[in-house]
């Protein structure tokens, strides 16, 4: 595998658009280039989340996120989830670090037994075998037991199961705030710098 500043993004169809948005364009701010993969599903969550309409088409998605998010050209590339020539199809040449951020529990489900039906789930699977860092962003409410198996199933296999449970110890007055929260623990996670709002034990006590 690769890692020469390169990171796989992957954007499933559970709710939480806004925290892929916030990923996107952090990690393009930061000068990550992201090989990114966007599953039919996810664009109709994208959809009715954020009022954004992208075509099945990757370049044209690649243009619509451009545009909407000011982001950095030269660092994005999406991928269709049959494009087995992609290097994140391949231990040989996939970054190292892989983000499904949201993860539906049909992906989790799916990379929890080797599927490898998409280019997503080939992905993931490809990080695993290759000690990879795989942060999964579960958002789903309650958990059934099947769940629950196949998140333990990847955590025992490597990955990091990181759900979208924002904190509140920060005293969150916006919604970007929340998805902040849940966006500084991925960086975290993936071992990069960057602050996105107060951490525990830095937070002014009102109570004092």
């Amino acid at each position: 595998m690769v890692d020469d500043h390169q990171i796989s993004l992957a954007i499933t169809g559970a709710s939480g658009a806004p925290y892929a948005a916030r990923l996107l364009s952090v990690l393009n701010k930061e000068g990550y280039f992201i090989n990114l993969m966007i599953s039919d599903a996810a664009r109709i969550v994208i959809a009715s989340e954020m009022n954004i309409s992208l075509p099945a088409n990757p370049e044209k998605i690649a243009a619509t996120l451009i545009e909407k998010f000011s982001l950095d050209a030269s660092l994005l590339k999406v991928w269709s989830k049959d494009n087995w020539f992609s290097p994140v199809a391949s231990g040989s040449s996939a970054p190292s670090q892989m983000i499904i951020c949201p993860c539906s529990t049909g992906t989790l489900s799916a990379i929890a037994t080797g599927a490898s039906n998409n280019l997503i789930e080939r992905a993931a699977d490809v990080v695993l075998k290759e000690k990879g860092t795989l942060i999964v962003v579960p958002r789903e409410t309650p958990y059934s037991t099947i769940h629950l198996e196949n998140m333990l199933t990847l955590a025992r296999a490597g990955a990091t199961i990181l759900p979208a449970s924002p904190g509140f110890y920060h005293q969150p007055q916006e919604i970007e705030q929340l998805v902040d929260f849940i966006i500084g623990r991925i960086f975290d996670h993936l071992k990069i710098k960057v602050e996105l709002g107060p951490r525990w034990g830095y937070v002014k006590n009102t109570s004092e």
